[in-house]
């Protein structure tokens, strides 16, 4: 009941947020404004919810850290990008042409953020958090990560091997990232940072969901393998690698800091029990 209800509560703000930064989407500067509003107002929403259904402090999203737990992502987010697209570069063409769009850069702000964190709420801060208590912590990445990739099969040019590299890359790989710092800033700073580093500096396709236009004018070309084709890079070799690679390196830290929790146990770990977020190279 308390997973339906927490599900219910952000669910709710995050479908209204979302119609209404597509109803405002002609205009740059609107969308940017609805997306930050609505990013906000799910943020109030969780916690609310879990504070009501849980009767503690939500310090897994508490305001104090918000700032730099959202920078440290956004570092890591930017890091994974340029990793992959070095890796691109070597393995094909990574070409930058010139300036791309202003308005498009600040209306993929504004809808990178809502997409971000009602993502990140609703998959790692409800489900992932709370089917962790009864199934542990593998289990529970397993699981959200599957749903995470699956919800990509309603994009535009989604595609089987898309979703799945969506749920390896980025859904087993944002839930090793709440796991590790038990802060739900760093995953939604992480995931805001890639998307927006994907689609709003560079104007390349964001999880099969068509073309962008980017603050850059980039387009990139060789084997599929690698640039991922219609679903873009998020459907290639060379994200998945980098993706992997965070995975691993999250759940070390899980590790070394007893934040995995096994099945059976019913137990909770949160931020204040957990030892304090550090940044995470994005090394290959």
């Amino acid at each position: 009941m308390r997973l339906l209800k927490q599900l219910g509560a952000v669910a709710v703000v995050a479908i209204v947020g979302s119609q209404a930064v597509n109803a405002v989407q002609g205009n740059a500067w609107l969308t940017l404004v609805v997306g930050a509003l609505a990013a906000a107002l799910m943020v109030v929403a969780y916690r609310w919810v879990v504070r009501r259904t849980e009767r503690r402090d939500v310090s897994e999203l508490a305001g104090r850290g918000a700032v730099g737990g959202t920078f440290r992502g956004l570092l890591i987010g930017f890091a994974m990008f340029a990793a992959v697209a070095v890796n691109i570069a070597f393995n094909g063409k990574f070409d930058v042409h010139g300036i791309g769009s202003v308005s498009g850069a600040i209306s993929m702000l504004g809808f990178t953020a809502a997409a971000a964190v009602s993502e990140e709420l609703l998959i790692r801060g409800v489900l992932f958090r709370v089917i962790e208590q009864r199934i542990g912590t593998y289990l529970a990445l397993l699981a959200s990560g599957v749903l995470f990739g699956a919800m990509h099969l309603a994009n535009a040019d989604a595609t089987l091997w898309g979703a799945t590299a969506i749920a390896i890359e980025a859904g087993f790989m944002l839930a090793a990232c709440y796991a590790a710092t038990r802060n739900l800033w760093v995953p939604i700073g992480l995931h805001f940072g890639w998307n927006f580093a994907l689609g709003g500096i560079s104007g390349l396709v964001v999880s099969g969901n068509g073309e962008t236009k980017g603050l850059l004018d980039v387009t990139i070309s060789g084997p599929e393998l690698y640039t991922g084709g219609a679903f873009g890079p998020e459907g290639g070799i060379a994200t998945l690698g980098v993706g992997i690679l965070l995975t691993v390196v999250f759940m070390v830290i899980a590790h070394r800091r007893g934040n995995i929790v096994r099945r059976g146990n019913h137990r909770t770990v949160t931020a204040a029990q957990s030892a304090p977020v550090v940044a995470v190279p994005a090394a290959r």
